[in-house]
């Protein structure tokens, strides 16, 4: 039994009591405390100390309120006389105030025991951003082996930089690629002439030799009627195969998804934004409303297949238009439907990629940042569809 079996917020008693009678030992993942940090520089010092080196590492569990020996569970104390969410702020403002850069994605949580006790889970992801410095005292980073932490010394925080650059510049190397493939027409299903829309949600450990997700799982569950496979952004699918890169959804209108094995899923479509006028020689627009829309529907069903594939947070979510010179944006909200609009400059607009620290998100928050940019190269100020203060209304 491990943690990681269960969502932080469903976690019980009895999945504390199994850590024990498992005899699930401290490691690289796990540490055991059986109090709660004190007041004193020390004692926040080895917290810090402790987070920063799961988030450098390969994240983790700290577990306050069990007693160990020898790295194994020996009595669940916990905690009493104490005020547990209160205490779990404590802890956060140390995290926030004691280590740079932030780490994205802790989370925290008191589990209820009998007779008023509570064990306190703090839940650590590997981080994207690493490594990660203590700021507090001294300016120190650590990571975490097999045997707990320890501090890095000047050649593992050069590679750790190495390592955390270079994922970027995969990331931005795969979606320079993806549009190249399309511009080149060399894609898995033929895609009609005119604008194009190409959205990429990509792990941030995606690159690393070890990302690699079962597809195939997705198709069992889809014949066995308990799931869904990852559809085109028209919502429909003509076909599926697997192929290369995985597992491949296809409309014939022209629009296709691709979840790749490395957790990575494209949806690439030349349908939604296309002319569905009869008059060849009338105005050429982005129809804001249904090209909204469309991903607001998608992308939460997207991270969802990647939820149940195991993907991990961080994700980041890489929204492209591609054939859009010439377009302006069209204006479904009526108080604007008349103001003035300016073509679009440019032929390809890559939008920067916008990060996700959990599948526990809105994705009216999460896209409105890509919107936005897209109607700014329209020459508004942002997205019509949603008020001044960020708030959806143009949603049918």
């Amino acid at each position: 039994m491990t943690l990681n079996d269960k969502p932080l917020d469903l976690l019980e008693e009895a999945d504390i009591q199994r850590l024990m009678e498992d005899e699930v030992p401290e490691s690289k993942v796990i540490d055991y405390k059986k109090h709660l940090p004190g007041p004193s520089d020390l004692d926040k010092k080895e917290f810090l100390r402790d987070v920063s080196s799961f988030a450098n590492a390969s994240g983790g569990h700290l577990v306050y309120g069990i007693a160990e020996e020898n790295g194994v569970p020996a009595e669940i104390s916990g905690l009493s006389d104490i005020d547990p969410d209160r205490e779990i702020l404590r802890l956060e403002s140390m995290v926030q105030t004691g280590i740079a850069p932030r780490i994205p994605g802790i989370s925290m949580r008191a589990v209820p025991l009998v007779g008023g006790r509570s064990v306190i889970v703090v839940q650590i992801p590997k981080s994207w951003a690493s490594p990660h410095m203590i700021t507090k005292g001294s300016s120190r980073f650590y990571s975490r082996n097999s045997a707990g932490k320890y501090p890095l010394d000047v050649f593992e925080i050069r590679t750790a930089f190495s390592i955390t650059g270079t994922a970027a510049e995969r990331m931005r190397d795969f979606r320079a690629e993806t549009m190249a493939k399309i511009v080149a027409g060399e894609t898995p299903t033929p895609l009609n002439d005119g604008p194009k829309i190409v959205l990429q949600i990509i792990p941030f450990g995606a690159f690393e030799p070890s990302s690699r997700f079962d597809v195939s799982s997705l198709v069992q569950r889809y014949k066995r009627g308990k799931g869904t496979l990852p559809l085109p952004l028209t919502g429909l699918f003509s076909g599926w195969r697997y192929n290369f890169d995985g597992l491949l959804t296809y409309d014939d209108r022209g629009s296709y998804s691709q979840t790749f094995v490395s957790g990575i899923i494209e949806a690439v479509d030349s349908f939604v934004l296309s002319d569905h006028s009869d008059d060849p020689d009338g105005e050429k627009v982005i129809p804001s409303l249904r090209f909204e829309e469309t991903l607001l529907e998608a992308l939460p069903k997207y991270t969802c297949i990647q939820d149940r594939l195991g993907v991990e947070p961080p994700v980041f979510v890489m929204l492209s238009l591609l054939g859009v010179k010439g377009r302006s944006m069209q204006v479904d909200t009526p108080e604007f439907s008349g103001v003035k609009n300016v073509q679009i400059d440019r032929d390809a607009l890559l939008v920067p990629e916008i990060m996700m620290e959990s599948f526990d998100y809105n994705p009216e928050e999460v896209l409105r940042q890509a919107f936005d940019a897209v109607w700014r190269a329209a020459g508004w100020e942002r997205s019509m569809n949603y008020d001044e203060e960020g708030r959806l209304v143009g949603r049918r």
